[in-house]
């Protein structure tokens, strides 16, 4: 784990607490409002490590050229095609992995493994890159400046910058030209009791693919499913216990 010293945070992060953590507001653009909840859910209540917030994924039943997931997020984040195919926004892709014997393919959505040691965070100057004790890893815009250093620790490419002046945002998914985004796992829904849009599209489709849910809950479906089934981590060997999980690879 890297020793670099960060700049204390702490005064920010008391009056946050002080605040109920609930919304925070800044100005970013003529006409923008960038609204942030860090520390706690819609109800004011805080968010606890009694939840850890995972996702398992069948690979199995997710279908080679499928994209409901993909555009399930982009519609649910207001992400859009820019025409810059190597700038656009992507919080989830479909990844093809090819078996070098047998030749069989799998395809699956990769996103933010949220993980419980983000190496976004820990390279992060500013502490913008976060983990919620309930293990959602996010991105504060407010104290982003941009430096992309996360998107070079992320070991699964998983978070992109903002390149483009934005316009029409989701009020429930802030976003900001010249600060770096990732997968939320929808955290505005899930505070609300909801599923995250992807897991909802697949679903809706049919496919069943993707569960989500509480893994510290044995009784949740998600731990259910994990303890029945085997599945592991994309880059187990960097040992940072992914709140995302595969099944099938």
């Amino acid at each position: 784990m890297s020793t670099t010293k960060r700049p204390d945070n702490r005064g920010r992060r008391r009056f946050l607490t002080a605040a109920g953590g609930v919304t925070a507001v800044a100005t970013i653009a003529p006409g923008v409002r960038l609204i942030q909840r860090v520390l706690a859910k819609e109800d004011d209540q805080a968010v606890s490590s009694a939840v850890r917030w995972g996702m398992l994924i069948n690979t199995n039943k997710c279908a080679t050229g499928c994209n409901d997931c993909v555009t399930a997020c982009n519609s649910e984040h207001g992400l859009r095609d820019t025409g810059r195919p190597d700038t656009d926004p992507q919080w989830i892709r479909k990844v093809k992995l090819v078996d070098d014997q047998t030749g069989k393919e799998t395809s699956l959505p990769m996103m933010c493994q949220h993980c419980e040691k983000p190496p976004c965070a820990d390279v992060c100057p500013t502490g913008a890159s976060f983990r919620r004790t309930d293990g959602v890893v996010l991105v504060d815009k407010h104290i982003c400046i941009g430096c992309r250093y996360c998107m070079m620790a992320c070991p699964y490419k998983a978070r992109s910058f903002v390149h483009e002046t934005l316009t029409d945002q989701r009020p429930w998914s802030p976003r900001g030209k010249g600060t770096v985004e990732a997968c939320t796992f929808c955290v505005h829904r899930v505070d609300r009791g909801q599923q995250p849009a992807c897991v909802e599209a697949c679903a809706g489709a049919d496919h069943g693919a993707l569960v989500f849910g509480n893994l510290n809950d044995p009784k949740s479906e998600i731990s259910k499913r994990a303890k029945a089934v085997s599945s592991r981590q994309i880059r187990a060997d960097l040992d940072l216990n992914t709140g995302v999980r595969y099944e099938g690879v």
